[in-house]
């Protein structure tokens, strides 16, 4: 159950964190390539531009074919790359000629004119270009985008090399200007293999901390379950047992039904003991449930904590004389403590049962009461067998018993340190005992 839990506190937290991621990759990618698709558009006007301007016409010669004359270096194939002219490889941001209008040095590009057929007239370049180049990439040209007179731009790949053009009618034709896109394709293609490395980074590192994060928050709820089935456990076996002799001495009674009641009066004063010991029970679990869903409604105000704790001794003195122990106490007068007082007197009796049940034959018990810095300390002790080191942190929780043989002897069904904490913890307190084994124990309550 709790690995189902976990799993699907991953599940859900892995697919948030990738959509979020995803939102965010997406948003910077569409980011970049506007920013991209907006430089590349600008600089394709400028070298339309720069071809539409009389000082090109003026400045760049014509070969055969429609390509550039002499001077322009060897054929480059399809992108001409290799063989850039100096001029256009020296960082100048002039073009051919020194035109202070030209397109930038880096700009790879040439020009195609054509007739309102989309037939080649006239090719430029800074580089000699093959004449098939020029039809091919023509035929990349999207024709269908060409309007009456507002300008269109488009993209292809063409051997291995991206290119941007820009369709500007002319005329009786057309102009088309191509320049290189390939480093700035680029640059989108590598941000989105970062993306996809860094995201599939993130997520392995995000799953790792989810599993952690998910083992430490299912943590308290595995605790808490367990400790609920161990609760109802401890309580369904408590009931268990008046049940069973609540029920065999109800047979008893219906295995003698001419008997008359003063006769059978052992085994109804059995069922009447037996049926004590549930309404106890009972109410101390609604008393517990109460607590843990409330935290308690009671009203809290200043109270004279001294007269608490001598309210509950005096009236005890004589039972703890029958049962032959000695009880010392010292009481610091008028301390006072915010809180319940009647939930209060309830822990301090609590305390002095345990201690006196559990003192021993001719033992003792000490009550003090004393003021400790800005609290009040009340603790009590008794002589006894005292508690094992790995019992102590163990005693407040419900129907633990350190013994049951024993507690069973004393009565009782391990909810009374359970109630006394509980109470503790709402005033804010602190409830805790030490113990050394065959000397006795001692139960200190501090609040303020």
């Amino acid at each position: 159950m709790f690995n189902k839990l976990r799993n699907r506190f991953l599940i859900v937290n892995l697919v948030s964190i990738s959509i979020m991621m995803l939102v965010a990759f997406a948003t910077i990618y569409t980011i970049t390539y506007q920013n991209v698709q907006r430089e590349t558009n600008m600089e394709l006007y400028k070298v339309s531009d720069f071809y539409h301007s009389p000082y090109n016409s003026s400045k760049m010669p014509r070969g055969e074919g429609g390509g550039l004359g002499s001077g322009s270096g060897a054929s480059t194939g399809a992108s001409g790359s290799d063989s850039l002219p100096s001029n256009a490889m020296s960082g100048n941001n002039e073009g051919p000629g020194g035109d202070p209008n030209a397109p930038p040095a880096r700009s790879i590009s040439f020009m195609i004119k054509t007739d309102d057929q989309w037939k080649i007239t006239d090719t430029q370049s800074r580089f000699d270009m093959e004449d098939t180049f020029y039809t091919e990439a023509l035929q990349k040209v999207d024709q269908n985008k060409v309007g009456n007179s507002e300008r269109q731009t488009g993209q292809f790949a063409l051997d291995g090399t991206d290119w941007a053009y820009v369709i500007d009618p002319s005329g009786d034709g057309h102009m088309i200007v191509f320049i290189d896109v390939t480093a700035q394709q680029g640059i989108l293609t590598n941000l989105i293999y970062t993306f996809a490395v860094v995201g599939l980074i993130m997520l392995i590192g995000i799953y790792f901390l989810s599993r952690y994060f998910a083992n430490r928050s299912i943590a308290p709820v595995r605790e808490a379950f367990e400790k609920q089935k161990q609760f109802i456990g401890d309580a369904s076996h408590e009931l268990k047992t008046p049940l069973a002799i609540i029920n065999t001495n109800a047979d008893v009674l219906l295995a003698n039904q001419e008997d008359t009641i003063a006769n059978q009066a052992k085994w109804l004063h059995y069922i009447k003991s037996e049926t004590e010991r549930m309404t106890g029970l009972t109410n101390d679990l609604l008393y517990l449930t109460q607590m843990d869903d409330s935290r308690s409604t009671m009203i809290h105000a200043k109270f004279n904590m001294s007269d608490a704790v001598e309210s509950i001794i005096l009236p005890m003195e004589a039972v703890i004389f029958e049962k032959n122990i000695s009880l010392d106490y010292n009481i610091e007068p008028n301390l006072t403590v915010h809180g319940n007082i009647e939930q209060i007197k309830q822990v301090i009796l609590i305390l002095l049962d345990n201690a006196v049940k559990y003192s021993g034959p001719r033992g003792s018990v000490n009550v003090t009461l004393q003021k400790q810095n800005n609290d009040v300390m009340l603790a009590v002790s008794n002589t006894g067998e005292g508690i094992a080191p790995e019992h102590l942190d163990r005693i407040f929780d419900r129907f633990y018993r350190t013994d049951s043989s024993r507690a069973r002897t004393h009565g009782g069904h391990g909810l009374g340190l359970a109630i006394a904490r509980s109470i503790v913890d709402q005033h804010k307190g602190e409830l805790y005992a030490r113990s050394v084994v065959g000397e006795g124990a001692t139960f200190y309550v501090r609040l303020s």
